[in-house]
């Protein structure tokens, strides 16, 4: 496959078109754009015969791409879900390339490792995906390298071609030049010559001080135009010759499969061509959406729950609390002696919290297209777990990995809903082809009902914890969870002791305690689960800052004093934390008034410090937050803007579930079904939000996700500040919690 033949390529190319551009002059761009300079940083598994970096004729898929028309394309392995990953990644590469910012393009990697595989998720290269924050961080290194190899090897053409010494040569805003002969040279002109180059062992990179891409706030997102006008891609854009829309009737319970069914009613539809049973239910495919879903409506199924999961979300926390007072656990943390400490403490406080399942309802339901031959399977999606989607299409398919291409679209946002074990909605298209027998291309769509009450959930969760402080201030805390295990879903076979995932965050890794014992317990339960933005740290930051902050109540400690004395060991924490609290004024008198308060929370995840002050007024049962004080410490500011649009994104995403946010089933099927009742913050319910980035040296750490665990906490301790309730059940009840607190 030559990558420049690529739909992701088309797209690149699209975007580099200068306006006014003539469709025969991009035809020229276009046809000479087969020469040029390709560079790929080579991982384990690929050839190593030109020390790390070769020439296009040594890899097809590589990272870098010069054309002659001196537009320079940085091939992108990670998904752009609105995260800003496209350009973020191409601005490393423009600033060690001495690029100008305007002739920088990205497209799409195809699915392909260990070329493009995420070296966080596998040191080898063996995983492609995006999650956990690792886009920026685990892409630093190596496209820092490939930029100043093009850039080295750039520089040595000119001086072959000017014979003259390459360290007399200088490149700034896209321009190899020779001041002291005034020759001038432009990438494009150069990049025939410079893949003739002998590839460099070892290229200098660029100081910090030296940056004048990263870190520069203005700098302009590449898929701002596309998107703002409507001509960016994703999945549901595709339009392929012949194609169908199929749309599927799923079981309303969970591991309900299908016992039987009557399509006759459905088939009857004008425009439904087909109604096939594929693994997850009965798919309805149509010559467009409308039809499919109306014959969809039409189908009647009869369905096998005997093996489904049948309780109630009342039932399950029951269920979840006898858990909790078994014995049936497994240890995560544990130091000292906690039952002693606990005994001896001047202040003791013993809480539950609950957490209820969440959605991630982002606004582009899953799609995907699939075109299906006997010898291969092409897809359309915005793929978060490629590696994956492509083994898992194989196997339905009857085809081998390598046999399945992948194109990556953007996505509408997935907040981890796209990256799961099984590639439920990948799956389930290319199901649908083959059991249409690859007679067209088709488009599954999920409908935002489809979304809701067919997903995959941040587990349910119950907290059980004791902690005291003593006279000297030293905090002992005891900690038992219960909670779904997410990566026991995993094809190799899931954790063997305690899910990270499930107790990530807590109390033990966050703060300086020498008496502390976290525990876990893995409940059985049939509902599907899965990562959702910052994943365990959600629910564990909640628990672990309310209790902290109602620690430094009862010791009589301001909440920052006592925080900052469990911080000693955590610099970054105690660094936002600081920062927070200056800019949000803790240290002056909070103009209280009726119903206002103020609280504050701190966490690490991701490898990302955030720090959050937030202030609240209540009126009788309600909640407004008005305004939110963030500071961050992720290392160096790659694209500053997007750090902000992304921790106000976190802290809208956070509100959204701390405030409104729940799935609860009754007998075992899924309550909501829209925006109606699976509520979300409206644009006049967004605080006024300010970011501050802590300035930084350190390599990139994680952005996409850490800056939604602190604001639940922030929030609930503000709203004790201001009325002394103590909020533990997610979704805030204020009416339930006035009710508990008086029993």
């Amino acid at each position: 496959m030559d990558f420049r033949n690529s739909e992701s390529w088309t797209a690149a190319r699209r975007r580099a078109a200068a306006p006014g551009m003539t469709r025969r002059q991009f035809v020229k761009v276009t046809t000479v754009a087969g020469a040029g300079l390709t560079l790929g940083i080579v991982l384990p598994g690929c050839s190593p015969k030109s020390g790390g970096i070769v020439a296009r004729s040594g890899i097809v898929m590589p990272f870098v791409h010069i054309d002659p028309d001196d537009t320079v394309t940085v091939i992108c392995k990670h998904l752009e879900a609105g995260q800003g990953v496209w350009t973020g990644l191409t601005a490393i590469v423009a600033e060690e390339l001495d690029a100008a910012w305007s002739q920088m393009h990205v497209a799409d990697a195809p699915a392909k490792v260990p070329m493009y595989g995420n070296l966080a998720f596998n040191p080898k290269g063996l995983v492609q995906g995006t999650g956990g924050s690792t886009s920026v961080a685990n892409s630093w290194m190596q496209l820092r390298q490939a930029g100043a190899t093009a850039r080295t090897m750039l520089v040595r053409a000119a001086a072959k071609r000017w014979h003259v010494a390459p360290e007399n040569i200088t490149v700034k805003e896209g321009v190899v030049s020779h001041p002291a002969s005034g020759r001038k040279a432009s990438f494009g002109e150069l990049a025939d010559g410079a893949a003739r180059m002998p590839v460099p062992p070892h290229v200098k990179l660029k100081d910090p001080d030296q940056f004048t891409l990263i870190g520069r706030r203005d700098l302009p997102r590449l898929d701002a135009r596309d998107k703002s006008e409507g001509k960016e891609r994703y999945a549901i854009d595709v339009m392929l010759p012949g194609m169908m829309t199929a749309v599927v009737l799923r079981s309303p319970r969970f591991g309900g499969k299908v016992k039987s069914f009557d399509a006759s009613k459905a088939k009857a539809v004008q425009g439904v061509v087909d109604v096939v049973e594929i693994p997850s239910g009965v798919a309805v495919v149509g010559r467009d959406t409308w039809s499919a879903k109306k014959g969809r409506d039409l189908l009647a199924v009869s369905w096998d729950d005997s093996t489904a999961e049948k309780r109630g979300t009342a039932q399950l926390v029951e269920d979840f609390r006898r858990l909790a007072s078994s014995k049936e656990a497994l240890t995560a943390a544990e130091r000292g002696n906690v039952d002693t400490a606990l005994e001896h403490a001047q202040k003791r406080i013993e809480a539950d919290f609950e957490f209820p399942y969440l959605a991630h309802a982002p606004m582009e339901t899953l799609t995907a297209v699939c075109r299906l031959s006997q010898d291969a399977c092409e897809i359309w999606a915005g793929c978060q777990f490629q590696t994956v989607d492509q083994a898992n299409a194989a196997k339905v398919t009857g085809l081998k990995p390598h046999q399945v291409s992948i194109n990556t679209l953007a996505a509408g946002g997935t907040f981890g809903r796209r990256a799961n074990f099984e590639s439920d909605y990948i799956v389930e298209v290319a199901s649908i082809a083959k059991a249409t027998g690859g007679r067209y291309p088709v488009r599954l769509i999920w409908t935002r009902e489809d979304d809701v009450q067919h997903g995959k959930y941040r587990p349910l969760n119950l907290h059980r914890i004791a902690a005291g402080v003593s006279r000297e201030g030293k905090v002992a805390y005891r900690q038992r969870v219960v909670g779904q295990s997410i990566m026991a879903g995993a094809p190799w076979g899931g954790p063997k002791g305690v899910d990270p995932s499930a107790v990530e965050g807590n109390a033990a890794e966050e703060y300086d305690l020498e008496q502390v014992s976290i525990t876990w317990s893995d409940p059985k339960a049939g509902i599907p689960v899965l990562w959702w933005r910052s994943v365990g740290h959600t629910h564990m930051a909640f628990s672990k800052e309310v209790i902290i902050d109602e620690l430094a109540e009862a010791a009589g400690q301001d909440p920052v004093a006592f925080r900052l004395a469990l911080l000693t060991g955590h610099p970054r924490q105690a660094g936002v934390l600081k920062l927070a609290a200056e800019k949000a004024g803790w240290d002056k008198p909070f103009p209280r008034g009726k119903g206002r308060g103020r609280g504050v929370a701190v966490h690490h995840s991701f490898n990302t410090a955030v720090a959050q002050v937030a202030e609240v007024t209540i009126s009788g049962n309600d909640i407004r937050v008005d305004r939110v004080v963030c500071a961050v410490d992720c290392g160096i500011a790659v694209t500053p803007e997007i750090i902000e649009a992304q921790m106000q994104s976190a802290i809208g995403y956070g509100l959204s579930a701390a405030l409104w946010g729940a799935i609860t089933l009754t007998e075992g099927r899924v309550d909501q079904t829209n925006f109606d009742n699976y509520r979300v913050a409206r644009i006049n319910e967004m605080p006024k939000v300010e970011v501050y980035i802590v300035p930084s040296t350190a390599a990139p750490t994680g952005v996409g996700e850490p800056g939604t665990p602190p604001i639940a906490p922030a929030v609930a301790n503000a709203v004790r500040a201001a009325t002394g309730i103590r909020i533990r059940r997610l979704p805030f009840d204020l009416a339930a919690a006035r009710r508990e607190q008086r029993a």
